[in-house]
């Protein structure tokens, strides 16, 4: 009898080596969801730029920083805050929305993860063009480190796959989980410093509690360099544990329940 993770790796290779069609179902859930609309995703982007710019000018008065200083901080983690909230949102569904192909193809099961994966990249890159042209509206030049970005977010990239691969097969089995985890981020936006700036707390234990909070260390190493800073050693140690320990337990806990999944739909 096949060891758990085995198992899982069997799956999980299977559902790499067809990226091709991750890749075309990831593009028609996009073209599907914004069909005959006239801008399609750029409608997200509109709305994203405004929420950003409100929150931008109310906020930045009320911490009384610079908008030069507050905006690309307020856009980074807020592009990104979005990213990171609709992957795991989605991942709740991501068994439960594919139980039609799952009961009727044996196409390997992982590769619904991805397709939610590309198709909230996809939308990622549609968001991202504000970040740009809000560094353009505050005279803010790019620098050099924002290439570090590059390996932060493939790590954002790697924490995300494991969580979502876990939520959609603890979904799959327990629905009400959806609710606690859209109840959870909520709460966790709140925690993150997505619209303030840590630099405001008002003391060390509370600089302590935000260093355990493991999605800032997931935004910072993707926010970090897009303004001219390097993310800090441990939030390069906290998400790469996270990645590290995530992966072990999922492959675990996926390999021993993965035949499971289509009788719980």
């Amino acid at each position: 009898m096949k060891h758990p993770s085995a198992i899982a790796l069997a799956d999980i290779t299977a559902a790499v080596r067809r990226m091709p069609l991750v890749g075309l179902l990831g593009w028609q859930d996009v073209r599907q969801r914004y069909r005959r609309s006239a801008l399609g995703p750029l409608w997200l982007t509109i709305s994203m730029g405004v929420m950003i710019g409100t929150i931008g000018i109310v906020f930045g008065s009320i911490f009384k920083t610079p908008l030069r200083q507050f905006l690309p901080f307020l856009s980074a983690g807020i592009i990104f805050w979005g990213f990171i909230s609709t992957v795991l949102t989605e991942s709740c569904a991501g068994f439960i929305a594919a139980e039609g192909i799952i009961k009727q193809l044996p196409i390997p099961l992982f590769v619904h993860v991805l397709r939610m994966m590309w198709r909230n990249v996809l939308i990622l890159g549609h968001n991202f063009v504000i970040f740009p042209l809000v560094l353009l509206a505050v005279a803010a030049p790019p620098h050099w480190s924002i290439f570090v970005a590059i390996p932060g977010f493939l790590l954002l990239l790697v924490n995300l796959c494991w969580l979502g691969l876990l939520l959609a097969l603890v979904c799959a089995r327990f629905r009400d989980l959806a609710q606690i985890v859209t109840s959870a981020l909520q709460v966790v936006f709140y925690l993150t410093p997505i619209v303030w700036i840590p630099k405001t707390l008002p003391s060390a234990s509370a600089v302590y509690l935000l260093n355990l909070n493991p999605v800032y260390h997931l935004i910072e190493i993707v926010r970090a360099p897009l303004l001219g800073d390097l993310p800090t050693m441990l939030n390069w140690t906290y998400s790469g544990g996270m990645a590290i320990i995530g992966w072990v337990v999922a492959l675990l806990v996926y390999g021993r329940y993965k035949r499971r999944i289509a009788y719980w739909l």
